[in-house]
Formats: structure tokens, sequence, C-alpha cells
């Protein structure tokens, strides 16, 4: 954290409110300030989850002691419910009230997922989904790719339905794991853990064959969630439900031969939602080169896709675009 500037704090806590509350935020600053801040959002392609943590704790810390003024955390609340509302300053304080609180698997939040896999090799599926629905998307999408494929859909399923951690089980749990890996590990107190969303952020960094086995073994056991995590993901068909201005941001970022192997055999309304936000020479350039593919492995326009939705999920966690997925409500401007 002391690597960044009192400027990049604050537009990496900008990002996190969102485009319509950050607008009026910034509305409250002069005019070289609001410079000075979209230079900052501009430069900060991709926000690092952990960095985003460490600044919401120190805007914390800073509203409970901030010298000289009327802070402590109803002031806190009371910012956060203007520019989040209710519901999603209660969140966010939960969140932070438990960032400061210290974090029970810190430990297991660098370590190789190769090293955590051998680590929970003997733990129970219940201990394993727990430590998962603690760890970062990324990071707990690559163990779940290590387990054993008929664990996968049972971990899944657990997290999936788990909804709050009771401390002493989580102290439990964490205390077999430090003794086994000699580490020194911080308590935690009662907060929100698993459940449908971080399931389905999990499994959306995961490689399309480790997708598959998770959605089908978490079919096997219960149909209906299954269902539900599927309806909440974003697959690559969902790029029609874009923004043109946010499909043209994402296309900026990819490459003609990696598009032209992911549109082999999609449907003509994908097709026509990528070539009408492509300039004509582009257009031209990328149907010449469909054409020119031929027949192409299933594994590789699998792999293309993947790798879109992924650079998608950047913008979407950088605040550049927002995603809708289908069946949700259109946005009023």
């Amino acid at each position: 954290m002391s690597t960044l500037t009192g400027t990049q704090k604050a537009a990496m806590l900008l990002l996190q409110l969102g485009k319509e509350r950050a607008a009026k935020v910034m509305a409250q600053f002069d005019v070289t300030e609001i410079e000075e801040l979209t230079g900052e959002i501009m430069r900060l392609e991709r926000v690092d989850q952990a960095q985003a943590d460490d600044v919401l704790e120190e805007f914390y810390a800073a509203s409970v002691i901030g010298p000289g003024v009327g802070g402590g955390m109803l002031m806190a609340q009371h910012l956060l419910t203007s520019s989040l509302g209710g519901e999603q300053a209660a969140l966010m304080m939960e969140r932070l009230q438990t960032s400061m609180a210290g974090q029970p698997f810190e430990f297991l939040q660098q370590a190789d997922p190769r090293q955590v896999l051998s680590l929970l090799n003997s733990e129970h599926p219940q201990a394993i989904a727990l430590v998962l629905a603690h760890l970062r998307p990324e990071h707990a999408s690559a163990i779940l790719a290590g387990l054993e494929p008929s664990l996968q859909g049972d971990v899944a399923h657990r997290i999936a339905l788990m909804e709050r951690a009771s401390p002493d089980v989580v102290a439990l749990i964490a205390d077999s794991l430090q003794r086994k890996a000699s580490t020194v590990l911080a308590p935690r107190e009662l907060a929100p853990v698993g459940g449908v969303a971080p399931l389905v952020e999990i499994i959306n960094r995961a490689d399309p064959t480790t997708e598959k086995m998770i959605l089908e073994g978490l079919e096997s056991r219960d149909e209906a969630l299954a269902e539900e995590v599927r309806s909440r993901m974003f697959v690559f068909g969902d790029i029609v439900l874009l923004e043109d201005r946010a499909m043209q941001l994402v296309l900026r970022g990819v490459e003609t031969n990696e598009l032209s192997v992911a549109l082999k055999g999609v449907s003509d309304q994908v097709r026509d939602t990528v070539l009408r936000n492509l300039s004509e020479r582009a257009r031209e350039n990328l149907v010449e080169e469909i054409e020119l593919l031929g027949p192409v492995r299933l594994s590789q326009v699998e792999d293309a896709r993947a790798g879109i939705v992924q650079a998608i999920r950047r913008l979407e966690e950088s605040g550049q675009i927002v995603l809708r997925r289908d069946g949700e409500d259109e946005y009023v401007a």
C-alpha cells in the first residue's frame, strides 16, 4: 500500500463504487482534482483485489480515527450509504470489518496451488469448500481444477450452499492447517462466505474442461442449483448482451486470429454483434480470416472463447464495462 499515492488510492476506491456513484462523488471535487483522478483511473487497467481490499480497509480506518473530523463507524456507514445505498453499504461495511479482523487463510493466498492441493488432500470436502470460499476466485479456481473430478462437483456444491461460517469452525480448520503448514494464523470474525456468487466467480476463471466437469458434477447432485449457476455465469454467447461501446472496448484488446477461431460455429446473432462493432476494414479482414481457417478443433474454439470471456471479466473488474446477464433488467439513463 505504501507504493500507492493518495490519488491512486482515491481512484481505486472510486472504481469500486461503480460508474454512476463514482460520478456523484467526483462531482464534489474541483476541476484539478477531477483531472488528476481521471488520469489515475485511466492508468488502472486492472485492479488487484488485495490492493483494493487494502484501500477499503484504509478508508474505513481513516473514518474511524481520522484527526479533527467527526469520523467513526457511523460516519463511514453514512458515507457509504450515501454513495452505494443501504444494502450495498451494509455489505461493504461487513467486508471492511472482516478485513480489519484479519484473514484466517491468508497464508494460502500466495501459496502455489499445487502446495495447497497437497495440504488439502486429506481434508473433508466441506473443509475444502470453506477454504476455497475464503480465497481469491482465480486462486480458488486453480486449486479446484486440481481436485479429483469426483471431488470437484461435491466441493462446488458445498460452496454454493454455504452461507455463513461459524468462527469456531473456521478457527478449528484454520488451526489444523496452521499446524500442518507451520504458518502463523490470524483469527477472523463471523463473515459471509460461499454461496452461488463466489462459486460463479471461481468457475468463470476455470478453463473450459474444468468448467464443464464442475458443472456436470454439480448437476448430478443438484440439477436446480446447477441451472442457477449456469444462469449467472457469463459465457461467450452473452456478448450479444453487451452495449456497443463495451463490445468495441473488448474487441480492441483481442487479436484477429483469436477472434476468428472464437467465432467458428457461432450463431448469426453473435457473429453480427461482433461484426457491426468493427471498422469496415477490420470486418473484411476478420471475415476473410474465418473463411481461410477451415475446420478447427473444438478445444481450440473453446480456448479462444474462454480467453475473450476472461478479457471481458477483467474489463468488468476494472470498472470499464458493465455486464448484463440474460434476463436482467435493462439500465435506464
